[in-house]
């Protein structure tokens, strides 16, 4: 049994306190943080477990940061469910769509939810791919990385890269393409990861000088995995740690 099958078969048992509930709760929590989520950890646990959010104090919660938590669990049944398929572009847009739905994003119409940009934007300093080539640069982008028959560890991070470079949607590009990595290290039986928001840093410095220095990224993402691989291991010491392909 892999990985993989083991979260859906946890998933689809509705255990409670498993690696399939670990995995929705951190990730969501990291991956929501790391783009300006204000919810904890904990509030993140509660909404998963008990479909309700917790405010201490009298506290107040943005509504987009809840809905895009719920969201995001969502996402991840979707990355369970097609695994093992060979990523598409439908793909990466349904991710989208299920990211970003009922946000206050998918109320304008120029958003465009579940399908490209159709305004310019950046990333940190750095320009992206205009509108009217996203679309090409994406079919490239898809086929470049098709052409590894068994993709590795180096050349699913080097997607992430080129994926957060093109920034294909108007916003929700760093979320999608971390759902990605997670898929297809799954897909290939490589142990995936979650950049966790205490990394952001070292994470977006990766991103940045990827074409010129290539370690600071792996090296946050083999940190990111050697995490995850604990977590993994502490529910199922007999599985054995994925080779790092």
């Amino acid at each position: 049994m892999n990985l993989s099958s083991i979260l859906q078969k946890e998933k689809n048992r509705s255990e409670k306190g498993g690696l399939y509930r670990q995995t929705q709760i951190k990730f969501a929590y990291n991956s929501n943080h790391i783009e300006g989520s204000r919810l904890s950890e904990e509030q993140t646990r509660y909404i998963f477990e008990t479909n309700t959010l917790y405010v201490e104090n009298g506290g107040t919660a943005n509504v987009n940061d809840i809905i895009e938590t719920v969201n995001h669990f969502s996402c991840f049944d979707y990355l369970l469910e097609i695994a093992g398929e060979k990523l598409t572009g439908n793909h990466i847009k349904q991710f989208h769509a299920l990211l970003k739905n009922a946000t206050g994003d998918a109320k304008k119409t120029w958003f465009r939810v579940g399908e490209y940009k159709s305004r310019p934007n950046v990333v940190g300093e750095l320009s992206t791919t205009a509108p009217e080539n996203v679309s090409a640069e994406m079919d490239e982008l898809l086929a470049s990385y098709h052409k590894h028959l068994v993709p590795t560890f180096e050349d699913i991070v080097d997607f992430h890269c080129r994926f957060e470079r093109i920034h294909p949607f108007q916003d929700g590009n760093g979320r999608v393409g971390r759902l990605i990595i997670f898929k297809e290290c799954l897909a290939h039986d490589i142990m995936p990861f979650i950049i966790e928001e205490a990394h952001k840093f070292f994470y977006y410095r990766g991103l940045k000088e990827y074409p010129a220095v290539k370690g600071y990224l792996m090296d946050t993402c083999r940190a990111a995995q050697d995490n995850y691989g604990k977590m993994v291991q502490y529910f199922y010491p007999d599985l054995g740690f994925y080779e790092q392909k």
